[in-house]
């Protein structure tokens, strides 16, 4: 198969697919809660302002918010699979989700910043447990097989973040411990509707070692995805951490508004875009399209970093751009190893988030030590040559053949049991 049509599906195909819209009461419990997960992701943007000036803290202090956080929940990617099989998706799912809620609020009590770092640390472990777990639910549970699964994943995703800054942006015109406060009381409605809507998941027939998302990376073609993620990271989470401070917009729910737009056209772009121009072009030719053109606004933002309305209206288009690769890429990694979906999605999540930790970091130190353009010209950097690693390994990037067990009946089975 061409590397240009890995994941291809033909306009019939998809024309033959239940509806969009039509899924088991399982799958909406599932999505709901992955909308306020992702909340978290792009709730504490509207505030590092504020919090770096009540605790006296610096850019780069402030930004280790994202590095403790993106740094635990990569590295716990390597367990999800191991609890998950042992426990169960509901289990697992109700066991992030309780972390979650614990570890926000014990953050928006906090009275310095080094608590604040080391509680998002514990809701990172919470977020891990969650995330990997639920992109494998919704796979297993979801009508209209692969593609409907992974737009309505990337659909909540995009929906999270989305109006994760506008909720930080106007709980945080009250306080800066507002958001965190909210993202516990939402967490808890989530927990609430995982434990009455998900209906009970067996254990796995097989266990998950410990090892199987290294060993997992082995694989060329995921190898491929996951090194061009850990490098495409480095923009995305130098536009969303370092953004608020070049803004110089001191109202968080300014701030909010700003990331606001950036989320809705990265969900319209994931849901509607996406799969109209994989269809048409192919994965790879796409995703390099993405990345491309990716890269030039974040190198328009570092020429133009005093410009302000240039770094709004750049960081709202990039949600276009970031939108269609989320989608086409999750896509990818689900279909190119054999593994099984869950290991390989932890595999890929754990080299993409120890990226976006890195470069949280690193995009603090850059704004501290030269000036605000620095950090956006490493994020260009990053996805550059994530550019090239996608390129160089685009032969690997083969769609396996799906193996029925278990991937598909075995794995809806176990999570929609009860709801037939």
């Amino acid at each position: 198969m061409s590397t240009d049509t890995t994941s291809h599906t033909a306009p019939d195909a998809a024309d033959a697919r239940p509806g969009l819209l039509k899924q088991p009461v399982a799958v909406w419990a599932v999505a709901f809660a992955a909308v306020v997960s992702f909340m978290g992701i792009g709730l504490v943007d509207p505030i590092l302002p504020a919090i770096a000036g009540e605790l006296g803290a610096t850019k780069a202090q402030t930004l280790l918010l994202f590095t403790s956080y993106l740094g635990i929940t990569g590295l716990a990617m390597l367990l999800t699979g191991w609890i998950s099989s042992r426990f169960g998706a509901k289990k697992t799912l109700m066991a992030g989700l309780a972390l979650i809620v614990v570890f926000a609020a014990l953050a928006g009590s906090s009275s310095s910043i080094a608590q604040i770092v080391g509680f998002r640390a514990g809701w990172g472990l919470g977020n891990a447990l969650f995330i990997a777990t639920a992109l494998a639910t919704i796979v297993g549970a979801a009508s209209g097989g692969m593609a409907n699964a992974i737009i309505l994943y990337e659909a909540a995703l995009g929906l999270g973040i989305a109006t994760g800054p506008l909720v930080g942006g106007l709980l945080g015109e009250v306080s800066w411990r507002g958001p965190f406060f909210g993202t516990a009381v939402l967490m808890a409605v989530a927990f609430t509707a995982i434990v009455t809507l998900l209906p009970s998941t067996p254990k796995p027939a097989v266990r998950t070692r410990i090892s199987d998302p290294v060993r997992a990376l082995r694989h060329r073609g995921l190898a491929t995805v996951a090194g061009m993620a850990f490098l495409y990271n480095f923009g995305f989470f130098t536009l969303l951490a370092y953004t608020p401070f070049a803004l110089e917009i001191s109202s968080p729910i300014e701030l909010g508004f700003v990331f606001f737009g950036w989320g809705i056209c990265l969900a319209v772009a994931s849901v509607v875009l996406a799969p109209r121009l994989q269809r048409r072009f192919g994965t790879v030719p796409v995703v390099a399209a993405m990345l491309s053109l990716f890269a030039l606004v974040l190198v328009v933002e570092a020429v133009f970093v005093d410009v302000k309305p240039v770094l709004v209206v750049g960081t709202i288009v990039a949600g276009v751009f970031l939108g269609v690769n989320n989608t086409i890429v999750t896509e990818l990694v689900m279909e190119v190893s054999p593994v099984q979906r869950s290991t390989a999605s932890a595999a890929y999540s754990f080299v993409r988030f120890i990226g976006g930790a890195i470069a949280a970091w690193a995009a603090g130190e850059l704004g501290e030590v030269f000036t605000d353009w620095s950090p956006f010209a490493l994020g260009a950097l990053g996805v550059v040559v994530g550019l090239a690693v996608l390129l160089s390994g685009r032969r690997h990037l083969v769609v396996v053949p799906d193996d029925p067990a278990p991937h598909s009946a075995a794995e809806a089975q176990a999570v929609t049991a009860g709801d037939a």
